[in-house]
C-alpha cells in the first residue's frame, strides 16, 4: 500500500469578517496574502543587490564565487528605461552577471562564504524538511543578441544541493538551460526558468540537511564566450496557499503544489479538532501547479484549512 503523504498548509487562519472588511481591491489582497505565504524561502542577497555599484563589479554580497578572484562573476546596475540595454523586468536594481567559462559558478548554502567573509555567516539557514516539496526560480538572460553574444548550445546548470558528511556538495535536483536565439528572443527581459524537487521523505539523504542553491555554467571549450545575466532567485517550499478572497459571500484561494499532484481540501470552525472530523470539501488535482479553489459555504466568521495529499 502507498504511504500518504500529508501536507498541512500551515493551517489558513482566516478572519472572513476582517477579510470582507479590508479586501476592497486587489493591493490590499496581495498584501493580505502576504503573510500566508509560509512557503517562500528568504535567500540572502536572491535579488543582487548588494555591493552596490554603478556600472559593474566583480563581488556579490553572501555568494561564493568559484573560482574565487577570477572576475568571472559579478554584480551589475540596471541601466534606465532610457537606455536600449535596459531590462525591462529587473527585479530592484541591480542583476548578476557569469562568464560561459566551463566551470564558473555562484553557490549559496549554510556553510558557504563570500568575498567579505573567509568564514560561514550562516546567513542561508534553510533546511531541507520531510514532507515539503521546493521549487528554485531564476530570471535569466542569455541569447546571441548581447553586447558579448554566447554560442547557441552553451549550458548554464541550475541547482539545489546538500553537503554530505565529507563537504561534498551533492546535487538533488538541476535543470538545464540551452542557450539559443529562440530560447532568448532579446536582451532586455529575463526569462524564468524552475528547478523543482519532489516531496522530501524522511528516507532521503538529504532531509533535514541544509538547502544549498548553484548556478554553474557547463560548458565545453569550443563553447565558451559571453556571459549570462542573471536575477530574482526565489526559493519556495509547497503547498502553498496565496490570494485568499471573499466574493459575494463565497471565500477562494490559490492552491500552490508541484504539479500533477492530488489533494482533499479539509476545512473547520474549530483549529484544534483531530483531521478526522474535519470536512471534506472536495478534491482537487494540480495540473499546473497552481489551481483555484472556491469554498461555496457563505456567511462564515472563521475558518481553517488544510491540503491532504492523496496517493
Amino acid at each position: 500500500m502507498a504511504r500518504k503523504a500529508r501536507y498541512i498548509f500551515p493551517p489558513m487562519i482566516i478572519n472572513i469578517r476582517k477579510l470582507m472588511a479590508i479586501a476592497t481591491g486587489v493591493a490590499t489582497l496581495a498584501a493580505w496574502a502576504g503573510t500566508l505565504r509560509a512557503g517562500t524561502i528568504f535567500i540572502p542577497n536572491g535579488s543582487f543587490e548588494l555591493p552596490t555599484t554603478t556600472y559593474a563589479y566583480p563581488l556579490i554580497d553572501f555568494w561564493q564565487q568559484a573560482p574565487a578572484g577570477s572576475l568571472q562573476t559579478g554584480v551589475f546596475l540596471n541601466q534606465p528605461p532610457s537606455d536600449p540595454t535596459h531590462i525591462d523586468n529587473c527585479d530592484g536594481a541591480q542583476g548578476a552577471f557569469l562568464f560561459a567559462s566551463n566551470g564558473v559558478a555562484i553557490f549559496q548554502d549554510y556553510d558557504s562564504t563570500d568575498y567579505a567573509n573567509p568564514t560561514p555567516t550562516h546567513a542561508f539557514q534553510a533546511t531541507f524538511d520531510v514532507g515539503s516539496s521546493y521549487t528554485l526560480t531564476v530570471g535569466i538572460l542569455g541569447g546571441t543578441n548581447l553586447a558579448i553574444p554566447m554560442k547557441e548550445g552553451t549550458a548554464l546548470v541550475l541547482s539545489l544541493y546538500y553537503r554530505d558528511g565529507s563537504n561534498n556538495m551533492v546535487t538533488v535536483a538541476a535543470a538545464t538551460i540551452t542557450n539559443s536565439g529562440s530560447l532568448f528572443s532579446n536582451s532586455t527581459h529575463f526569462v524564468d526558468f524552475q528547478v523543482h524537487l519532489p516531496t522530501v521523505k524522511a528516507s532521503d539523504a538529504w532531509a533535514g540537511q541544509h538547502i544549498g542553491v548553484q548556478l554553474l555554467s557547463a560548458v565545453s571549450a569550443e563553447l565558451e564566450g559571453g556571459y549570462w545575466d542573471l536575477d530574482n532567485i526565489r526559493l519556495s517550499a509547497g503547498p502553498v496557499l496565496l490570494c485568499p478572497a471573499r466574493t459575494n459571500g463565497q471565500f477562494s484561494f490559490t492552491l500552490q503544489s508541484e504539479p500533477g499532484l492530488r489533494f482533499e481540501i479539509l476545512a473547520s470552525t474549530n483549529l484544534t479538532l483531530p483531521l478526522s472530523n474535519w470536512t471534506n470539501l472536495g478534491t482537487l488535482t494540480n495540473l499546473t501547479g497552481a489551481i483555484s479553489f472556491l469554498d461555496t459555504t457563505t456567511n462564515l466568521n472563521r475558518r481553517f484549512y488544510r491540503a491532504h495529499q492523496l496517493p
